[in-house]
């Protein structure tokens, strides 16, 4: 092939998972219903909220005294906050993201990025800045924004285990980081930490294969991490069953204490159930802490 018909087929090939994701994204998110949002709450804007009695201190020239004549005490008129937040998303990409037990079930990571875009054209609708850590797609609204989004996240990355970025991420803003979290945690504490001293809270979601939570492995096995770069033969994995599944239960413990002291939630979601429930647990929470 000459350099232009490489770039080419280069280019469909990146090119061809996005339709799916964002059918599959868009479906996801119409499974939601959106109604009002969670953030709305009184403060300066043009939109009509809520009639509340006029207090102490309250301007005069905030009273609607046609409203007031209806009654026998005065009433003011709020209105929404409509200061837009932000909300940036991390999605793992590494090698051990790519793992499925089985050919009807996605990947780890096909479900976190079908979550992640999800997530994020909920809170578009909801009048939300959506956008992903580091600084390749700083928090904006609209559907290019959606389409940028989408492109980055069906890149993948060789290494093995993932960790956290932070950088990008607004002071109070919110975030979401979605991972196996199956690899060395001191990236993962390192960024909540880092997050957290700047006042930002939000979640993390595990993502897991449901052959990851059984261990339902007999006999001789070669145990080879998706990258490649670890490797572990046994002549009786099941032996190996219980050590491994206290292993896990740990690391579940120790990310769930972690996201508790730092003011984040904690949720593992199982790529051989439905994604809506991991969804309205994500889009709950970003509603929530709004």
């Amino acid at each position: 092939m000459t350099s232009a018909q490489n770039l080419r087929a280069d280019a469909h090939r990146l090119a061809d998972p996005l339709p799916a994701l964002l059918a599959q994204a868009d479906h996801l998110a119409s499974t939601v219903l959106l109604g009002d949002h969670g953030r709305r709450r009184a403060g300066m804007g043009d939109t009509f909220w809520q009639y509340r009695s006029a207090q102490a201190g309250d301007d005069l020239r905030r009273i609607d005294w046609r409203r007031s004549a209806r009654a026998d005490s005065n009433f003011v008129a709020d209105k929404e906050w409509q200061i837009a937040q932000s909300v940036v998303l991390w999605v793992d990409r590494a090698s051990s993201m790519t793992f499925t037990s089985d050919d009807d079930t996605p990947t780890k990571a096909d479900r976190a990025s079908a979550l992640a875009l999800a997530t994020a054209i909920l809170l578009d609708r909801g009048g939300e800045r959506v956008g992903l850590t580091g600084m390749r797609l700083p928090p904006r609204r609209g559907a290019g924004q959606i389409g940028q989004m989408a492109a980055i996240l069906c890149e993948t990355d060789t290494t093995d285990y993932g960790a956290p970025d932070v950088k990008g991420i607004m002071p109070h803003a919110r975030a979401v980081f979605i991972s196996d979290f199956l690899g060395d945690i001191s990236g993962t504490k390192e960024a909540l930490l880092k997050a957290a001293d700047n006042g930002v809270r939000g979640a993390l979601l595990q993502v897991l294969d449901a052959q990851e939570e059984s261990f339902p492995f007999h006999g001789r096995t070669i145990f080879q991490s998706m990258g490649g770069g670890f490797q572990h033969e046994t002549l009786q994995a099941s032996d190996l069953r219980m050590r491994y599944l206290d292993r896990l239960a740990a690391r579940k413990d120790e990310l769930a204490q972690l996201a508790s002291g730092t003011g984040w939630q904690f949720h593992t979601h199982h790529t051989n159930t439905p994604a809506t429930s991991a969804l309205l647990w994500l889009y709950q929470l970003l509603s929530r802490s709004a």
